[in-house]
C-alpha cells in the first residue's frame, strides 16, 4: 500500500479519524443525553427544555458551509483542529450557563458546541478521500465506528457529571470541554496526502445546481436527511418522555446508551452489507427499521419499549446515513467535493435544527407516541424516493 511522503498509511489515517470521532460523538451524545435536562432546570417553560441541543444544531448548520469552504483552502488538519477547539470553548460556555442559571449563555455554548460538529461531520468524508475505491464504503463505516465508544463513554459521562459539582451538569459540560481539547491534541497527528487537498482539474467542476439536481445526489441527500432528522426528533424528546413517565436519569442514560450503541455498532459490517447487497437496499432497510422504531414506541412506556426502539431507531439511523454518505460520493467530482459536501451537511443539519427544536414542543403538546406516529409518512415519501431510484437504475443498466 503506497503512501504520500508525509503521510501515514491509509489504515491509519482512517484509525485516527475513527479516534477523533469517538471523542466528538462522545460530546455530541453527552450533550443529546443531558442537554434537554439541564435545559429544563433553566426553562421558563417546558417547551424551551430542548433550546440548548436546538442551538447545537444551529450552529451545525450555519458554520457547514463556511467549514467545508475554509478546509477547501487550508485543509482538512488544520480545520478539524479549529472545530475541536470550538468544542472546548463552547464547553467552557455551557458549564457558565449552568453555574450562572443562564439559559442563553448554556444555548450559546452549545452553539458552539454546534461548531465543532459542523467540522466533524467531515471525518467520514476525510475518509472517503484517503482510502481506495474499494475500501471507501468501510472506511466511512468505520469512522462512524468510533460511535460504539461514544455510546458507552457519553451517557456514562452525562450520568457521571450531572452530581459531581452543584449546580447540577455542571460537571457534564466541564468534561465536554475536556473531551473537546483532547480531540484537538489527536487530530494534530492527522495526515492526509496533498493530491487529496487539492484539486488537479478546477476547472473540471460543474455548477452546484447541475450536480445537486441529479436523481442520486437527491435520493442520497433525502435518505441521510431523513435518517437523522427521525433520529434526532425522537433521541432529543427521549429523556423528557422517560423523565415524564417516571424514569430516573440513570435509567434514560442506560435507555441513550443502547440507542447510540444501535446507531454505531453496525458501522463494522455496514460498509460490507453495502459492497454486497447494494446501497439502495441497505437504505431502503434503514426505512424499514425506522418504522419498527415506531411501532415499538406504541407498545409502551416502560424501559423495555423505550429501549428496543431506541435500538432500532439508531440501526435505521446507520443504514440510512452510511448508506446516503456512500452513495453521495458517486455524484460529483473531486473538484466538486466542497460545494457538494457543504450543500448536503448543511441540508441534513438545518433538518436536525427543525427536529430538535420541534422535540419539546411535539412532546408537551402530543406526548411520546403521538410523537412518534406523525413520523410515518416521512418515512413512507423517503421508501417511495429510494425504491424509484433503485427502479432508475435497473431501467437504465447495460444487460
Amino acid at each position: 500500500m503506497s503512501t504520500s511522503p508525509g503521510a501515514g498509511p491509509m489504515h491509519r489515517q482512517v484509525l485516527l479519524l475513527s479516534s477523533a470521532q469517538a471523542l466528538f460523538q462522545t460530546v455530541s451524545v453527552l450533550i443529546m443525553t443531558i442537554g434537554a435536562l439541564a435545559g429544563a432546570q433553566l426553562a421558563s417553560s417546558p417547551e424551551w427544555a430542548t433550546a440548548p441541543i436546538a442551538a447545537m444544531f444551529l450552529g451545525t448548520a450555519l458554520l457547514t458551509v463556511p467549514a467545508s469552504m475554509w478546509m477547501a483552502r487550508i485543509g482538512r488538519r488544520g480545520g478539524f483542529i479549529a472545530g475541536a477547539l470550538l468544542g472546548t470553548l463552547g464547553g467552557l460556555l455551557a458549564a457558565a450557563g449552568v453555574a450562572w442559571g443562564s439559559l442563553p449563555l448554556l444555548s450559546l455554548g452549545t452553539f458552539f458546541v454546534g461548531g465543532y460538529q459542523a467540522f466533524a461531520q467531515f471525518y467520514r468524508f476525510a475518509a472517503a478521500e484517503v482510502a481506495s475505491e474499494a475500501f471507501r464504503p468501510r472506511a466511512i463505516s468505520l469512522v462512524l465506528a468510533g460511535g460504539v465508544i461514544a455510546a458507552v463513554l457519553g451517557p456514562q459521562l452525562g450520568r457521571i457529571g450531572g452530581p459531581l459539582l452543584e449546580p447540577q451538569y455542571l460537571g457534564s459540560f466541564l468534561i465536554l470541554a475536556a473531551l473537546s481539547l483532547l480531540g484537538a491534541a489527536l487530530l494534530l497527528g492527522l495526515r492526509i496526502p496533498r493530491e487529496v487537498e487539492t484539486t488537479a482539474v478546477p476547472e473540471a467542476a460543474r455548477p452546484l445546481r447541475a450536480i445537486v439536481t441529479q436523481p442520486k445526489y437527491l435520493v442520497a441527500l433525502f435518505g441521510a436527511a431523513t435518517g437523522y432528522g427521525v433520529m434526532i426528533l425522537a433521541m432529543t424528546a427521549t429523556p423528557l418522555a422517560m423523565t415524564h413517565h417516571q424514569h430516573d436519569l440513570g435509567t434514560t442514560a442506560t435507555v441513550i446508551q443502547l440507542h447510540v450503541l444501535g446507531m454505531f455498532l453496525p458501522s463494522f459490517f455496514t460498509g460490507t452489507l453495502i459492497a454486497r447487497f447494494g446501497v439502495i437496499k441497505i437504505m431502503f432497510s434503514g426505512v424499514m427499521l425506522l418504522a419498527g422504531h415506531i411501532l415499538l414506541s406504541l407498545s409502551g412506556t416502560g424501559f423495555v419499549s423505550f429501549a428496543s426502539a431506541l435500538i432500532l431507531l439508531g440501526v435505521g439511523w446507520n443504514f440510512l446515513y452510511v448508506g446516503g454518505t456512500a452513495l453521495l460520493t458517486r455524484t460529483y467530482s473531486q473538484a466538486e467535493k466542497g460545494k457538494a459536501q457543504a450543500t448536503n451537511d448543511f441540508t441534513i443539519f438545518v433538518v436536525g435544527l427543525a427536529a430538535s427544536l420541534s422535540a419539546g414542543i411535539l412532546h408537551e403538546t402530543m406526548g411520546w407516541q403521538s410523537l412518534n406516529l406523525v413520523l410515518l409518512p416521512w418515512l413512507a415519501l423517503a421508501a417511495a424516493a429510494i425504491l424509484w431510484l433503485g427502479h432508475a437504475q435497473r431501467r437504465h443498466a447495460p444487460a
